[in-house]
């Protein structure tokens, strides 16, 4: 039988939350905050690499008998698979077991799209870099002092690019999974995209103020990059295109075209002398911490967005 009229059905009462869940436990759904669930993956991506770096290092220091300028590399080499093994192991736990979600889903879905997207990714960066060294170049910044191959044989030359070129194919895979998988990521699920967008990238620029020649116009170039990448991101809703603008960045900018990377030394093809004023070229640190990077980026933005807009429609 009906109720009889008149009468009224008591609203449910919002159970209210205790302190420490308020503190700790996501308002939505049953899961640790953003914040707590970013600092523990960072914890354990630290003891991870602390650990992995000990055992890879010191193995290698037994086994491998290798000159200074070979040790370069192979050390680059070594770093970056810790890091590979460190930042992926500590971001698989956390999305499984803190984030309850797949490590897919954060953007890394194979199939033929991931292919062309890293593709694509390379393909803009080349055109940037090659901007940037136009540009440096026509201003009578950047003189051309020679190519690797005049002073090396051809065999350890494409030896060396080879090993950059998997260098830096692991920075990319290592510090896009890290700040736009899941840095961005987990901070936007506790705010909104654009902030996590803008917290992510300043994260991602204040972790290369450790780098050599690092100021405060190298920490904004960073940033701005940061941004760019995150662009990417967004716009693909995958991170492979972003790991192939990292990628192809790291590799155009240092070995193809001769600058430092982030104040890096790197191998370099091509061997130039840059005597720009510093508040344009970036330096001892490279293009990221000058204006010319500016242009570049607009281009690199304008790229993404017609090449996700045809993606989409196509």
């Amino acid at each position: 039988m009906g109720e009889p009229q008149g009468t009224m059905t008591a609203a449910p009462t919002k159970r209210r939350r205790s302190l420490p869940a308020v503190i700790f436990v996501s308002p939505s759904e049953p899961r640790l905050r953003a914040g707590w669930r970013l600092i523990l993956q960072i914890v354990l991506q630290s003891v991870t690499l602390l650990i992995v770096g000990l055992v890879l290092f010191a193995g290698m220091q037994r086994v491998i008998n290798i000159s200074t300028a070979s040790f370069s590399s192979t050390g680059m080499v070594v770093t970056q698979i810790a890091e590979l093994i460190a930042v992926t192991l500590s971001i698989f736990v956390a999305r499984r077991l803190l984030d309850r979600r797949s490590f897919v889903s954060l953007g890394l879905q194979p199939g033929r799209r991931s292919i062309v997207d890293l593709a694509v990714g390379i393909g803009i960066t080349f055109l940037m870099m090659g901007l940037i060294f136009a540009m440096e170049w026509m201003l009578g910044w950047l003189d051309l002092t020679g190519f690797a191959w005049q002073v090396q044989p051809v065999g350890g030359v494409a030896l060396t690019v080879v090993i950059f070129l998997i260098v830096c194919l692991l920075i990319g895979w290592n510090e896009e999974l890290m700040s736009r998988g899941y840095h961005l990521q987990t901070l936007s699920s506790g705010m909104t995209l654009n902030w996590g967008w803008i917290l992510s990238s300043s994260i991602f620029g204040l972790l290369h103020l450790a780098n050599p020649h690092a100021n405060w116009s190298a920490l904004a170039g960073i940033v701005l990059v940061g941004l760019f990448l995150g662009y990417a991101y967004i716009r693909s809703g995958q991170l492979w295109l972003s790991i192939g603008l990292h990628t192809g960045w790291n590799f155009f900018e240092g070995v193809v075209f001769g600058f430092p990377v982030s104040g890096l030394p790197f191998y370099h093809l091509t061997h130039i002398s840059v005597s720009g004023p510093g508040l344009w070229t970036g330096g001892d640190f490279g293009p990221e911490a000058g204006l010319v990077l500016v242009p570049a980026l607009a281009i690199g933005f304008g790229l993404i967005y017609a090449y996700t807009r045809q993606a989409e429609s196509g």
